[in-house]
């Protein structure tokens, strides 16, 4: 083929000499490309989260623990379909993606509850039952700004002070749904002002701040005997999805004020295309999540606890 010839190479002749596959595989739009690609990122985490959860079924010997694990590691699939299905109704109205978050925070809530549940059942403390090990009695918490304004600077631990960081916790589990509620609420009667939804923003964010200063403080005070358990690859594996969940959504909205990005049609509102971003990035996210929550939720420490008690046995 001469020189000039090849300029004029069009797709036809590509597709006649690709495999089928890849010649389809060009010949889609970015919408399919999008779809299909999103699917295969729930799917794959979908896949690794259930096969998580099969070990820690199929080596059930701590069910305090194990539930509380088994709620948590249920965080990134679930993250991962909400995502994709507010991707395939990218029409839907705003209540129905109001819907959709609040489903993903809701949840949210209830793992950093289970959370600090898990952190308890390695401790052996159990509020309900009074029961706090001596050993762990009278050890300093420092408080840091801004909640010198409420707290002394250093308490003593005792069952008060864990009953009062669990009511930190536990606060944002009650919360989170109420906002929840009333958002979806005033936005099905169409009642829903701006100075109500960043009043509600502000709530929300100083509710999970706080949810999640006391899971840090708890882990200051416990961390040479939470060491074996490796809390911190536990606690930044639900950081991890809250934070790049929270701030990527404050990101985009920032590219949109900006004009970066910007809707072609009159018909489709830049939101929309906010919105779809962000369910692309979740989808594709979860995924190394979901692969990340094998190492930090293994079963791994189930099995192992369980052969000593099968050679007694033996």
């Amino acid at each position: 083929m001469e020189k000039g010839q090849r300029k004029f190479l069009n797709f036809g002749s590509i597709s006649g000499i690709l495999p089928r596959s890849i010649a389809e595989t060009i010949r889609m739009n970015p919408a399919q490309v999008i779809l299909y690609g999103s699917t295969l990122c729930v799917l794959i985490a979908v896949h690794f989260s259930m096969k998580l959860l099969s070990d820690h079924v199929l080596n059930w010997k701590k069910p305090k623990e194990q539930k509380a694990i088994i709620i948590i590691i249920l965080m990134a699939p679930l993250y991962a379909v909400d995502s994709y299905v507010g991707l395939i109704n990218f029409f839907g109205s705003e209540v129905f993606f109001t819907l959709l978050d609040s489903i993903k925070e809701c949840y949210e809530a209830l793992v950093i509850a289970k959370f600090l549940s898990l952190m308890y059942s390695y401790l052996n403390i159990s509020l309900s039952k009074n029961i706090v090990p001596d050993e762990i009695k009278g050890r300093e918490i420092h408080h840091s700004f801004p909640m010198t304004f409420f707290q002394p600077h250093t308490t003593r631990l005792d069952h008060h002070t864990l009953k009062l960081l669990k009511n930190w916790t536990w606060q944002f589990v009650v919360i989170r749904p109420v906002c929840s509620i009333l958002m979806i609420a005033l936005q099905y009667f169409e009642v829903y002002p701006t100075w109500v939804s960043w009043t509600i923003t502000i709530i929300l964010n100083i509710s999970v701040s706080l949810a999640l200063y006391s899971l840090v403080v708890f882990y200051h005070v416990f961390a040479k005997e939470l060491a074996p358990h490796k809390p911190l690859a536990k606690f930044l594996c639900i950081k991890g999805i809250v934070f790049f969940c929270f701030w990527q959504g404050i990101v985009l909205e920032l590219l949109v004020s900006m004009g970066i990005i910007q809707s072609r049609y009159s018909w489709l509102p830049v939101e929309r295309i906010e919105e779809g971003y962000q369910n692309i990035l979740v989808c594709v996210e979860m995924v190394f999540f979901s692969i990340y929550q094998r190492h930090a939720y293994s079963a791994a420490p189930y099995k192992i606890s369980s052969a000593p008690s099968d050679k007694k046995s033996k």
